[in-house]
């Protein structure tokens, strides 16, 4: 076995690779570059599943970031436990070959109960009064404060949120070395998420990128040096390309025009009723798993979403499996989006009426991805005095919402889920040359590529 590392660089396509990240351009021309098929649908959950697993959705199980659960109701968003991935993963067929194989995940999703030998992953503390304190989950137990202790709590709202930076992907990548002194993992498996943010906020062709661009480039150096220095094989990945967006539509609001949603009034505000709805949508960036609770409507709901401004194609039961897609999690329906249109999760047709959780982070309750959260309101100087007030009241022993973020999805620039054809918005795999010979390759195919830097030593 070679010890080895792969490094998930999340954004990263052939055209974001040049003068301002010297480094991985450097990696890159003293190996091999592939682009990765882009797959169904491009997001986080989904792809990490297929990469770790070298299966579709229809077979691991995780048909995008959340989904409906129907014995419970509920949507959910941003589950941890590996569990929810179904089939043997990448570290179990490495054990199965080799018993002293061990593997490292950092930051990697369904991070949580794994067979992993160590994992990091964010996990906040939900305190009774309201508060969300910055923390993390690790195997073994005792790593979570080892890790703290020695670079400081995790920052948490540089992780997501307005105020996200280059710190949590540096903190990332700073536990990944400290804990390889430590106990030197024959695989590390690292997510740098940095490029995400301003991908969405500003779109992949504004030239701000260029300062996040160099910053990512300097953390995967000094990753590179530290590796290579160990002895190591040094894989480079990402997991989607990020298109430019002009057009948010309001595939919830649609459906509700329609009579097909469901809300119920909390004082005021509207709460989605997804068990009580004929039909709804789980809209994650460009895909939208719709439900449709009354089959006896399905041609129905198709027939109005395939006649709306922004949707690219409806997927039914009869195409799903082209894709990948049929599985119990996925919507009846699963609705993608033009190339230059996301999906948002609103269903309410008054911002006055919007839920109290809509103005605030809130990827657990929220019924949908919402990459509003990058933003905060307008004008931001008035929003930033608005922050210091809140935590002050918290600080105060206060309960109150963190209520800052707009409903202005016309401000999001990025997105991904589907593709293009550009090819310069494929996402990408580096590795050395002797391993990778095709210009293209499958995402379901890194899986087997991992193995066989681990394995062959050649």
């Amino acid at each position: 076995m070679r010890k080895t590392v792969v490094i998930d660089i999340v954004g990263l396509t052939p055209g974001l690779i040049g003068p301002h990240t010297p480094r991985i351009q450097r990696f890159a021309e003293a190996g091999a570059l592939a682009r990765v098929e882009p797959m169904l649908p491009a997001v986080t959950c989904s792809v990490q599943s297929t990469y770790l697993t070298g299966k579709t959705p229809r077979d691991h199980g995780i048909v995008g970031n959340g989904w409906y659960s129907r014995d419970t109701c509920g949507v959910h968003f941003w589950q941890q436990a590996n569990t929810l991935v179904q089939g043997p993963k990448l570290w179990d067929t490495a054990k199965a070959r080799d018993a002293s194989f061990t593997c490292a995940n950092y930051f990697w999703w369904y991070n949580m109960y794994s067979s992993v030998d160590f994992s990091v992953t964010p996990r906040p503390m939900y305190r009774a009064d309201g508060r969300k304190l910055p923390d993390v989950y690790t195997q073994p137990a005792e790593l979570r404060d080892e890790l703290q202790q020695a670079l400081g709590t995790f920052p948490l709202f540089k992780f997501w949120g307005p105020a996200t930076s280059i710190a949590s992907s540096r903190w990332i990548a700073d536990a990944a070395m400290h804990a390889d002194e430590r106990h030197d993992p024959t695989l590390s498996l690292i997510y740098l998420p940095h490029l995400d943010y301003n991908l969405q906020r500003l779109g992949p062709d504004d030239p701000a990128l260029h300062a996040d661009l160099r910053e990512i480039d300097e953390i995967c150096g000094s990753l590179i040096d530290y590796y290579e220095g160990r002895g190591a094989s040094v894989m480079l990945l990402s997991e989607y390309g990020i298109m430019p967006v002009s057009k948010p539509v309001h595939i919830n609001r649609l459906l509700r025009q329609h009579g097909f949603i469901a809300v119920r009034e909390e004082l005021g505000c509207e709460v989605l009723d997804a068990g009580a709805s004929t039909a709804f949508a789980v809209a994650d960036h460009q895909v939208a798993h719709v439900v449709v609770n009354d089959r006896a409507r399905l041609a129905e709901v198709k027939a109005l979403l395939e006649a709306c401004d922004g949707v690219a194609k409806v997927l039914d039961a009869e195409a799903l499996p082209a894709h990948g897609l049929d599985h119990e999690r996925s919507g009846e329906l699963v609705v993608l989006a033009d190339p230059d249109a996301w999906f948002t999760y609103y269903y309410w047709e008054d911002d006055a009426r919007a839920p109290d959780f809509a103005r605030t982070v809130d990827i657990h309750r929220k019924p949908g991805y919402d990459p509003v959260e990058l933003f905060l309101e307008t004008p931001e100087v008035a929003s930033r005095a608005k922050v210091v007030l809140r935590l002050v009241q918290k600080k105060l022993g206060f309960r109150g919402l963190m209520d800052v973020i707009p409903l202005d999805a016309a401000r999001v620039k990025g997105s991904h889920g589907v593709h293009s054809g550009n090819p310069d918005h494929d996402p990408v795999v580096i590795a050395s040359a002797g391993r990778l010979q095709e210009d293209r390759i499958s995402a379901t195919s890194i899986h087997d590529l991992i193995l066989e830097h681990v394995f062959d030593a050649g």
